[in-house]
């Protein structure tokens, strides 16, 4: 009997160590996508919406506002990642806002820079036996004569090239939600961004704010969306954990907060 109940014993300690992990998503990213306390609400990052489309995978949102491809790696926030990202995790990597801010050294990335950092980041995926995606830097709202123009293009192109070069997964994130701010068009565009006056008693911004950069609570559930859609079409494992446009995505008023019901 005893010798059964050992048996059945190391049988079961052996199937759990055979388990793999949960699932995770893993963000590499700025503030566009970062996660923000409840006093600077509405502004919201597109990673802590993300959620809303994963349920039951954990997502470690290590997005950061003002960082660059450059300063992220400075700073050890890629070590950091690369310290604890495992196998079967999935990290998203997006970049591009700093890296073009050439008036801010502290930030600046040239071309080949954040092409040669996005590699890096790549290897600590694959060290980690983790999968990597490249998305494009998301649009910021910026219309010309009606037109919405593309955000970032040299970086973005820069990404595509080495998502080709290294067959990684892409998120065109840049040209999907250039398309949905062109479709809402300039004025309805200023929801899903920062555009709030002082009457309107947003917390973060008692005084006001006009941001065409950083998103709104709605704009920051529709890049979500995007971001949601995106991973789905990949050939990804991770990409059965995903569903795209849920209620809590495509919603048309504020929840007051980050809120999936």
């Amino acid at each position: 009997m005893k010798a059964a109940l050992f048996a059945i014993a190391a049988m079961t300690l052996l199937t759990r160590a055979a388990d793999p992990a949960p699932p995770r998503i893993v963000i590499a990213s700025d503030s566009t996508a970062q996660d923000y306390k409840a006093e600077k609400y509405p502004q919201s990052g597109w990673g802590t919406m993300l959620r809303c489309a994963v349920p039951g995978v954990t997502v470690e949102n290590r997005a950061i506002g003002g960082r660059s491809t450059n300063s992220f790696i400075r700073e050890g926030r890629l070590d950091a990642i690369a310290s604890d990202l495992r196998r079967g995790d999935t990290l998203l990597i997006q970049f591009g806002h700093n890296d073009a801010s050439a008036d801010k050294p502290e930030r600046y990335t040239t071309v080949p820079q954040y092409e040669q950092n996005l590699v890096r980041f790549l290897a600590v995926a694959k060290a980690a036996g983790a999968k990597a995606v490249i998305l494009t830097p998301v649009a910021r709202r910026d219309f010309k004569d009606g037109v919405e123009q593309p955000s970032f293009p040299a970086y973005a192109d820069a990404a595509r090239r080495v998502a080709r070069q290294t067959h990684t997964p892409l998120i065109d994130l840049g040209r999907t939600s250039q398309a949905w701010v062109q479709a809402a068009g300039p004025e309805a565009a200023k929801a899903y961004y920062l555009h709030y006056d002082g009457a309107a008693g947003a917390p973060g911004y008692p005084n006001g704010v006009a941001d065409d950069t950083h998103f709104s609570e709605l704009g920051a559930r529709r890049v979500a969306d995007l971001v949601a859609t995106g991973l789905k079409a990949t050939r990804l494992p991770i990409a059965r954990r995903v569903t795209p446009h849920v209620p809590a995505l495509t919603r048309t008023t504020p929840a007051g907060g980050p809120s999936c019901g």
